[in-house]
């Protein structure tokens, strides 16, 4: 909703922050292929026409989880609760599916309960391990080229093979003392001036705005020819 004015004297700014905003994946970096992932982003400070926000949270697309489950195969999810170096506290929530071993000719790849068992325990151990040693930053972007899912492949597989594991979901749930250096250092630029480009001196445009262009010789002052734009 837009920021209104009430009754009370309040900063407009004052009313952005906290704000939750949802981006989809795609349109953030331009790449069609991350479609399917959404991220939150709380708004922490405002600067002048910039919002400075931070990660809130991810999840999938309900298409795309739904185009994961499928017949003659085991679903198997765990969530960890895991805490970064910088202090910020998450839930992270995993997800995977069994595949066929290589050469195999039965229908169905169910996984017994003893071996879901284990991997779930698999998949905390390595959202652990993977969250404990990182900070909030670089633990969000293991989460686009999905290294965490390839960890768990990698440790389960002695246990089962998998297939299609992902951090499907993450939220935060607590985080340390607002830091404003620290965001400033993620946002990087934001905020600078434009000043522009620099011009070639030999070429100047008609302040009036008919078109019209002056060509400057160095040596004999102002052309003698002048182009006209297309009317």
């Amino acid at each position: 909703p837009p920021v209104t004015r009430g009754a009370a004297p309040r900063l407009s700014s004052d009313s952005l922050k906290g704000r939750v905003f949802e981006a989809n994946l795609a349109d953030l970096n331009k790449d069609e292929d991350q479609a399917f992932r959404k991220m939150y982003l709380e708004c922490e400070e405002v600067q002048g026409m910039y919002c400075l926000t931070n990660f809130y949270g991810m999840s999938f697309t309900t298409d795309k989880l739904r185009s994961l489950v499928r017949k003659w195969q085991s679903l198997i999810e765990a969530h960890m609760d895991v805490k970064t170096t910088d202090g910020y506290v998450l839930r992270l929530f995993c997800i995977g599916f069994t595949r066929k071993r290589p050469n195999q000719l039965k229908k169905t790849c169910y996984a017994t309960a003893a071996q879901i068992k284990a991997i779930r325990g698999k998949m905390r151990e390595v959202m652990v391990r993977e969250s404990s040693t990182v900070e909030l930053k670089e633990l969000v972007n293991k989460f686009i080229p999905e290294v965490i899912g390839k960890e768990v492949e990698k440790a389960c597989q002695g246990i089962f093979p998998l297939q299609n594991v992902f951090v499907r979901k993450a939220k935060i749930l607590r985080k340390p003392k607002f830091d404003m250096v620290k965001l400033l250092e993620i946002h990087g630029d934001v905020g600078a001036e434009d000043t522009g480009k620099m011009i070639d001196g030999s070429e100047k445009v008609d302040p009036l705005g008919v078109g019209k262009k002056v060509e400057v010789d160095d040596d004999e002052g102002p052309a003698k020819k002048a182009v006209v734009g297309d009317n």
